[in-house]
This record gives C-alpha cells, structure tokens and sequence, in this order.
C-alpha cells in the first residue's frame, strides 16, 4: 500500500517540476515564441528572461538542453572569452549537468538579486563544481549594455575557466562500457541507456528497501522486546513501512547519481526524494510517538498509575499535529518558499485566525487544563451538570462521557473546565444516611434500645468506620418517630457498598424486630379488627433491659464510653455465618 502511494506523490512531484522539464514544442519554438512562455512582467524586458538571476540560469539549461546553443549563447558574458560562443555554452552546459548541486528554487528571483547573501553588487553565486581537485565558480553577472535594460549573464569569470574544467570532467565513466547506439540514440535530451536506467531505478530501489528492512528487523528485534517486554515483532512491523520508505527514496537517490542525468531531471528527483523522504520522516516520527505513549500507557497501567495517561494522550496528540506542521514547513522551504514572509503571514493571520476560532482555542486550553489539573481522568464516574457517566476520552476540543443508557455525551472542553465537577471514582469511603421512621406508639425506653443496639451495630461492624458513626433521635414526623444515621462505608466500589448497605438495614430491621416496635407507615391505616397492639412481652424485656442500664449506671447516652467503643470495635460477625462468602472471607 505505501509503495502505491509513494508512486502516487512522484506523479505529484512529477506534476510540480514538469514546467521546468524541456518538451518538443520548447525544442521548436522561434525565437520569439520565448515571450509567450515569459511571465508579462519579464517580457516587457528581456524576451529571454534573463532579468533575474534565477531566470538566467533555468532559460540557459532549458535551452541548451534542447540543443539550440545558439541561443544558450545569448546567456553567456563571452564578448571578453575567446573561442566559439556556442561551444562555450555546450561545455557550459555539461559541466552542470556533471558537477553542479544546487537547488534552482534557492536562486534569487529579484532583479536587483540577493543583496543580503552576496555582498558583491551585481553578481550572484550560483554554485560551485568540483571534480580532479579543481573547482569552477559558477557566477552569473547583472551587465546593462547601451539604453537596454540590465540582464543576468554567466559571468566571463566563469566562462574562462569552463574549458578547463570540460577537459577535467569528461565522459561519464559508465559510457566507456555501452554500445553505441545506446549513446547516440536520444530522446527528450535523454541517451536510450538513461532511460533503461530510469527504468530501473524504481524497482532495484524497491528491492533494496525490502532487503534492508529485513536486515534491520533481527538488528533491532533484541533492543524492541527488551523495552517492550514482548516476545513478538508487532512494534518493529508498525515502522517497517517509512523505513523501506526511507531507504527507497536514499537507493533512488544513489542510484540516479550515477546515470549522468540533465541537470533538469536530477532537479526533478531531488524534487521527488526530498517530498518522499519529508513524508516518511513525519511517518516514522508519528509511527514512534504512537508506539511511545502505547508502551508508556502500558507502563502507567501495571504502576496503577493510570491517572496519567490522558496527559500521555494529550502529548501523543500534540507531537503528531507539531510533526505535520513541521514537515509541511519543510516541504514549502525545500520548493523555495520564503518561509520568513510565510511565517509573518501566519503571525497576522494568526489573529484573525484567534478572533474568528474563540471557541476552538478555548476548548483547546480546557483540555490542556482538565489533562493538567486533572478533575476527571478517563474511566471516572463522575456527574457533569444535571447527567452522570464514565469518561471514555479527554480529547483536545471534547471530552467524550458514557452515560448509563450507554449513550455517548460529547461536552466541549471549555464548557467542562468552567461546570462544577462530581468525581465519584476519587471517594475513598461512601455516606450511609437513611432515615429510619419508627411507629408512634414505641415507648421512649423501646426508642432507646433501638438507638443504643444500633449505634453498638455500627461501631461493631467491620465494614463501617467506627468513628464517624452516629444515629440520632432527631425528631417528631408527620407519622413516624425519626432516627437519623449518619456513617462511612468502607468501599470505594458502588455495588459493594450496596452489599454492605444491604446488611446493614437487615440488621436494623432486626433490632425495630427485637424491640417489639416497627417501621412507621406514612398513611392513613384504618383497621377494620380488633388491633393486636404491639407484644408486651417483648416490650417489658426491653424496658427490663433499659433498667438494668440505669441500675448499672451504664445507660449509654448521649454515647458509650470511649473504652467500651473501642471494645466493642470490628467484634461484629462479617459476612454473617451463615453466609455463603463466610468462609471466602
């Protein structure tokens, strides 16, 4: 699949750099057709193009790779050079097809030129050639002659020099091997054995990736299972794909090196493998910042620290928008875009930009604030407004919430950083508070039993903390005298607290049982036989009991003592039993 689409970005490379590439209508043009292809500006000018020096140095190689030299000579400072003019430009043009390196969008555009870079007025460095330990300054020259206006010249400096450095260069030493009519036949400016070479590059390069990243897989197989802990290769083949990548646009890259290329067409595969390797750098670098916050979330989760890894996340997120934006701002200033004026641009427009996005941008710091002050993690219950649910994701613009009807909420960051927040999954016990409603026709002595056996439940259950637990005589209802507990559970976890809830007002059901009262009904009763009462055996045992209290001077009110709490601390049987969880337990 990569492999299709690194074809598909040649063809857009392709696409980008054929205006520079020479056609055969470009080979039979007069010489006037020149001012067609002219932007209007340099046309009313120079007909060739030459008032810059970016304009000069293109509309020579595109003539002289067309064969019209004596044209490419109108290019050339060689009033002051002996030797044929037109000569002059075929060696010209050789030796930077051969030796020169450069990038044509780095030339100045301006027909003053580069005035910062060179300080020499009027003249612009175009590159530099080497080969034998000789070097070939190439300048072009702003020369006016006359009342015309100035045009851009290969400097007579360079030109020489130039027959000097033809001799050094010479041949390609691979033409030394071919028959000859793989020389001789031409096509497009291009030998017959270039093009089978071209040909070939692409899949002797596809080839060579595929070899290398096997070769690098058992390499980097020890390294990988000893940071990730895993016996398999899943990790090393998430980047198996911008490797090869990589390593075909460096084999594309050699393998044209070699074939003695027109400066034009290394120009547009210089094009095409700097595109090709911005993108598989930015796909690497994402595949491992993936690969990065999995382990790191993986790590996070066996330490219990799972809080964490919404920031991981958070950070994962920002360094893969950071690596696009990167790699585009690469792009644009490998084709020659002034990224000075961009970014001024992008200073500006920025503002705008704030004005018009207020929402998104404080959505965006919502999340950043809710990552960072952390009042909600991912997996916490916890209630937002009028709604509760489990937060399933913090993202950079919302916050994505499932709610009991397994609904998914989306509540923008902004809005969630400025609600107040309900964090049920941080409590570290959980309030028992019923109110327990008792018959009016329990006796005061009656009323005391209840209170005093279940406080005595309360600070003897194991489940329950001793200290903060209280019931309380806290007044007359409309149909019901009131008792008020107020007690933390043991539990973080809501269903066990039901568990224990569950036991806790069984039991209490028991002692409203034991008493010989009950639980009062908030309605009108009309009893149509003769009412039974309440037993009055069961309500002299516990006025005898109450007594017995009062005797021993241990009635327990307002409390119990604090030795007799203490003793009485975690003596209850928990889980009852006969319970089936009481061996478990």
């Amino acid at each position: 699949m990569w492999t299709r689409i690194a074809l598909w970005l040649v063809l857009i490379a392709h696409l980008i750099v054929c205006p520079w590439l020479p056609t055969p209508q470009a080979v039979a043009q007069p010489a006037g057709a020149a001012q067609r292809s002219t932007p209007p500006e340099e046309t009313l000018q120079d007909p060739l193009g030459r008032t810059t020096p970016r304009g000069t140095v293109l509309g020579f190689i595109k003539t002289a790779q067309a064969g019209d030299y004596e044209r490419a000579a109108d290019y050339l400072d060689a009033r002051r050079v002996p030797g044929n003019a037109q000569e002059l430009a075929r060696q010209l043009k050789v030796i930077l097809d051969r030796g020169l390196r450069i990038n044509l969008d780095f030339l100045s555009a301006k027909p003053e030129g580069d005035l910062e870079d060179n300080p020499q007025a009027n003249r612009e460095v175009v590159g530099v050639v080497s080969r034998g330990g000789k070097s070939l300054e190439v300048y072009v020259d702003r020369i006016q002659r006359g009342k015309t206006p100035p045009v851009w010249l290969f400097a007579a400096e360079t030109l020489g020099k130039v027959p000097e450095m033809y001799e050094e260069i010479g041949p390609p030493w691979i033409e030394s091997y071919l028959p000859k009519p793989l020389l001789d036949i031409h096509f497009m400016s291009l030998s017959l054995w270039q093009w089978m070479a071209i040909l070939l590059v692409i899949p002797v390069a596809l080839i060579l990736a595929r070899a290398f990243n096997r070769l690098l897989i058992p390499v980097l197989r020890p390294a990988v299972r000893y940071l990730t802990k895993e016996q398999d290769d899943r990790q090393l083949a998430r980047i198996a794909g911008p490797v090869q990548l990589l390593m075909l646009v460096v084999a594309s890259y050699l393998s044209v090196s070699l074939l003695a290329l027109p400066f034009l067409v290394r120009q547009f595969w210089a094009r095409v493998a700097v595109t090709l390797a911005i993108i598989a750098a930015v796909w690497l670098l994402i595949r491992l910042n993936n690969i990065v916050a999995e382990l790191a979330g993986r790590h996070l989760t066996h330490t219990q620290r799972a809080a964490s890894i919404t920031i991981v996340r958070l950070v994962q997120r920002l360094v893969t928008a950071t690596a696009v934006v990167a790699g585009a701002l690469v792009f644009l200033y490998a084709v020659g875009m002034d990224l000075t004026a961009a970014l001024a641009g992008l200073g500006v427009g920025g503002l705008a930009i704030a004005f018009a996005a207020q929402k998104t941008l404080e959505n965006l710091f919502g999340g950043i604030m809710i990552t960072s002050d952390q009042p909600v993690r991912v997996g916490d219950f916890c209630r937002f407004g009028d709604q509760v649910g489990t937060v399933e994701d913090i993202g950079l613009r919302s916050t994505r919430i499932r709610t009991p009807d397994r609904t998914l909420v989306s509540v923008p960051n902004g809005q969630l950083a400025s609600m107040s927040l309900e964090n049920f999954a941080l409590r570290d016990k959980i309030w028992f508070h019923p109110t327990i409603q008792v018959r009016y026709e329990t006796t005061a002595d009656q009323l005391r039993y209840v209170l005093a056996e279940t406080r005595q439940l309360l600070y003897a259950h194991p489940k329950v903390d001793t200290y903060s637990a209280r019931i309380r005589f806290v007044g007359f209802g409309a149909s019901s005298l009131n008792l008020e507990i107020f007690a933390y559970v043991l539990a973080t976890d809501y269903a066990v607290f039901l568990e224990i809830q569950e036991d806790l007002l069984l039991r209490i059901m028991d002692i409203l049982e034991r008493s010989g009262t009950g639980l009062a009904l908030p309605s009108r009763t009309m009893y149509v036989t003769r009412d039974p009462g309440l037993d009055a055996e069961k309500g002299q045992a516990a006025v005898a009991t109450v007594e017995q209290w009062r005797a021993q001077k241990e009635l327990p009110f307002p409390d119990f003592p604090p030795r007799r709490i203490t003793k009485m601390a975690h003596t209850l049987e928990y889980p009852p039993p006969e319970s089936a969880l009481a061996d478990h337990e």
